[in-house]
Parts: C-alpha cells; structure tokens; sequence
C-alpha cells in the first residue's frame, strides 16, 4: 500500500514503538528520513540507528532511547502535512515547550532545528515538533 505522506509515517512508527516501550523499530528509508533520524540522534532523541536491507528493501532500524524505563520522545506531531504546507521566516519559527523541544525545519542547507535555522538565519518548512 502507498503511503501519502512517509514523514508522518515515520513519526506514528517511531510513537507508536515508544508507547509499547520496544527497543527497535523499522522504518522504510528515504533520503529525507535518514536525516531526520540523523537529527534525533544528534539531539539526544533515540540511541542509535542503522540503515539495513531487508527483502530487497533499505530500512532505518532506530534503537529508541529511554531514561528510567520512560521515553526521551514525549511525543512527536506533524506540522507540515502535504494538504498543508507550513513555511516560517527564521524569526517567526515556532518555539517547542520554551526550547525543552526541537522543530525540525526543512531548510536550503538541508534539515536542521528550529535553534540551528534561527542562527544561521534561515527559514523554510516546519517538517515537525519533537518533545
């Protein structure tokens, strides 16, 4: 079945694994999915992933990150969906829990926070809020 939007899909796997607590999970790779994990696991957000192949097929394995047997990842929410694209100017790029989150902005140097575009001074897509 063809997903319309892998971003959220990747965002609802990633959830969805979290709140049963599993160590794992498998996420179909993209050039754009493999940053955003790229991120994460800069911020501090999962453990660790690798990019395998699995029947013919790439595949992100993430090894999700937990504190006291709690989540790092609070939640995560889709912003920009492809119904309805959100853009921001470098100032008016949104603030996640007063900076205890991250957004993850789309910008014309690649994906980075909403702390990195605000000092590079670059605006672009809010692909997502992680927290």
């Amino acid at each position: 079945m063809a997903v319309t939007d892998p971003i959220a899909d990747a965002l609802t796997r990633i959830r969805n694994a979290n709140l049963v607590k599993h160590s794992n999970v498998s996420i179909p790779a993209s050039k754009l999915k493999v940053e955003l994990i790229k991120l994460l696991k800069e911020e501090g957000y999962i453990e660790n992933f690798e990019l395998k192949e699995e029947n013919g097929f790439k595949v992100i394995d993430v090894t999700l990150k937990y504190f006291n047997k709690q989540p790092v990842i609070t939640n995560l929410k889709r912003v920009s969906t492809p119904g309805l694209r959100t853009y921001s100017k470098a100032k008016n790029l949104p603030r996640v829990f007063d900076g205890m989150g991250i957004a993850v902005v789309s910008t014309s140097k690649g994906l980075m926070t909403d702390k990195q575009a605000r000092k590079e001074n670059i605006g672009g897509e809010v692909l997502c809020y992680v927290w």
